[in-house]
């Protein structure tokens, strides 16, 4: 149905960026405590990324600054709220005003989580994981279908965080992501952070999962920091996004520089917000990084 999505092969076209990954310095997250100082002082950094929901009205600061912002940056919009797993069908209410932030503002990039956050009337503020079967490989198509349909654009999907695993999944996270970028068209957000959790949460290796992870359907990547739960019956890894990137990711980003090659990557935070100068020092470091892997592989 999305053969009109399909990855034509190069980098570019997986991340939506209109040049080479090598031409993109990595990204920051975008929060109002830095609007002023953006526009102030321009800063070298290669994008800014923002959460689609919270730029959703027609006016107030938000649209506003990113409009200024958006005159000066390429932007990067990702989703949290399409709940593209869950069993009822997407909010098309919801999706309608993502589409018309999405022409607005004209991001590089849209993206958005394998996980469900609504039932029914309710919804849940968190990003929750997905049984991995047909039937939810089914439903989640479909949804990716009509969210892609509805943007008239490649979407990007990010890999979950997760902290529990379902008896009615019969297939692996990996498969079931091949298979969902095989049938929809759609790219993928590899989180590396994410993996990072979901390994440790789940007693997995983290470097099996990204030798087998599809590589060629990745547009971007994200890093981020987590919080260690040290609780003594089940220590868990918590997707916090409120610390520096932490060292183990570090060493997993480079692995997959070395898998995939280089692409756009973002640093994400937000929680306990650093200054925009720390932030922008993270990038400069997946930035030193990049650059040396590439020299590594030529």
């Amino acid at each position: 149905m999305f053969s009109r999505f399909k990855s034509s092969g190069s980098r570019s076209s997986a991340s939506g960026f209109p040049f080479a990954p090598s031409q993109v310095l990595s990204g920051v997250s975008l929060k109002p405590a830095y609007y002023h100082e953006i526009l102030e002082s321009r800063p070298k950094v290669g994008f800014f990324e923002i959460h689609a929901e919270n730029y959703l009205s027609d006016g107030g600061p938000g649209p506003f600054y990113l409009e200024k912002i958006r005159s000066l940056y390429p932007i990067t919009i990702h989703g949290v709220g399409m709940s593209i797993g869950s069993e009822t069908a997407i909010d098309r209410d919801h999706l309608d005003r993502v589409k018309r932030l999405v022409d607005r503002f004209q991001p590089e990039v849209f993206s958005e989580h394998l996980a469900w956050s609504t039932h029914g009337p309710a919804y849940l503020n968190d990003l929750l994981p997905v049984a991995y079967n047909k039937r939810t490989l089914d439903r989640v198509c479909y949804h990716i279908d009509e969210l892609q349909d509805h943007l008239k654009r490649r979407v990007l999907i990010e890999n979950p965080s997760t902290y529990i695993a379902f008896k009615t999944s019969d297939m692996s996270e990996i498969e079931f992501i091949s298979e969902m970028a095989s049938r929809t068209g759609c790219g993928l957000l590899l989180d590396v952070n994410n993996v990072e959790v979901s390994c440790f949460n789940h007693d997995t290796d983290p470097y099996d999962y990204l030798n087998n992870f599809p590589h060629h359907e990745v547009g971007q990547i994200h890093l981020a920091g987590h919080t260690l739960d040290e609780n003594p019956v089940r220590p868990l890894k918590i997707d916090s996004h409120d610390a520096a990137v932490d060292q183990d990711v570090w060493s997993l980003y480079r692995h997959t520089l070395k898998l995939a090659g280089d692409m756009p990557t973002l640093i994400e935070r937000d929680g306990n917000l650093p200054s925009l100068a720390a932030l922008i020092q993270e990038a400069e470091h997946a930035d030193a990084l990049r650059k040396m892997m590439k020299k590594e592989v030529v």
